[in-house]
């Protein structure tokens, strides 16, 4: 069962993609601006399975590409696979989930380095939500809406992250964490396009029975948080850069979360590049300050330090690698002004 990390005090690390074609140019970036907690990159530009969604959808029983998008045939019979799926959960065996050269090369290439100076190493699965909401049935239906498949795809990313943090594990490093990367959860509370709360809790208390080290959830929306610290991730990671008002609207609910030993990752570097070169670090500095201030009404300041850490908003993207290089130094040079170091 996934558990509460030690305090991450402050430290620097990264959020999914990076515009990299090269794994090993990718992982070299970030060891050089994330020593501490590496993370391992999605690299999208590389093909469509090493995108979000496709790379953890490849064991979905029944799937298909169909003009370029994502479907399953319902009307099929898919039981054999799908209690294949449940059999491997039950029995947590995760061996036939694991990643590969096509859809987890910065993983893989991770897992090949030195990482004895690292306290934590950490990657990411697409969540259950929005695998649901972006593979469709034959009449464009999303599958999230399917009690059966709702129910499968918990079960199924759950192997997927236990897979991914088998990986992790063997690195050596005392910390782990596997974040479910969850756009979608911006549809909590929505009319228009609703989402089961049962359906999302469910599905990750399924994960988190798979999962032993850090289970952590990123949104880089807003969403409903109080929900979302109710589910006790052990780290919450949001944009900070777009949508901290709307977080700090549940200041006393996110201090709670913190001094249960909660961490919230805080996105303050904007990830597109275009947004990036706007500003400098006084401004994301600055940004972190006015969190500080908001914060320090609620909790402890010094708690706040330990228990956060500082990333990006979310993958790197609109970038070159050097981009990607220089958006990554700078959250590293954030995180040593949040901590107070020179």
């Amino acid at each position: 069962m996934a558990h509460n990390l030690a305090p991450t005090m402050g430290r620097a690390t990264g959020i999914g993609g990076l515009p990299h074609t090269d794994p090993v140019r990718a992982v070299d970036d970030i060891m050089t601006a994330f020593p501490e907690v590496p993370y391992a990159p999605g690299l999208p530009n590389r093909g469509l399975y090493e995108q979000i969604v496709w790379n953890d959808a490849a064991f979905l029983p029944g799937l298909e590409v169909v003009e370029g998008r994502l479907v399953i045939d319902r009307e099929a019979d898919h039981a054999e696979a799908q209690e294949r799926v449940y059999l491997d959960f039950v029995e947590q065996d995760a061996s036939g989930y694991g990643p590969t050269a096509e859809t987890n090369a910065g993983l893989l290439e991770l897992a090949t380095r030195d990482l004895s100076s690292a306290f934590m190493v950490k990657s990411q699965v697409t969540g259950p939500v929005t695998v649901g909401m972006q593979i469709v049935d034959r009449e464009k239906r999303p599958i999230l809406y399917d009690e059966a498949y709702a129910d499968l795809l918990g079960k199924l990313l759950a192997l997927r992250a236990r897979a991914t943090e088998a990986v992790l594990r063997e690195t050596g490093v005392p910390e782990t964490l596997v974040v479910l990367n969850e756009p979608y959860w911006a549809s909590l509370g929505s009319t228009v396009v609703p989402v089961s709360e049962e359906t999302v809790r469910l599905a990750f208390e399924d994960i988190g029975s798979l999962v032993e080290g850090g289970l952590g959830i990123h949104c880089c929306s807003n969403t409903d948080w109080r929900f979302v610290m109710d589910l006790e991730p052990a780290v919450i990671s949001l944009d900070a850069h777009e949508t901290a008002t709307e977080f700090l609207l549940f200041a006393g609910d996110a201090a709670a979360y913190l001094e249960r030993g909660g961490v919230i990752a805080w996105g303050v570097v904007p990830a597109d590049a275009r947004l990036f070169v706007l500003e400098d670090d006084a401004a994301f500095v600055a940004r972190m300050e006015a969190i500080r201030t908001v914060m320090a009404e609620y909790v402890d300041p010094d708690l706040l330090v330990q228990q956060s850490l500082i990333t990006p908003s979310c993958g790197i993207r609109f970038a070159n690698d050097e981009e990607a290089a220089r958006i990554q130094a700078a959250t590293a040079r954030v995180a040593r002004a949040w901590r107070g170091e020179a």
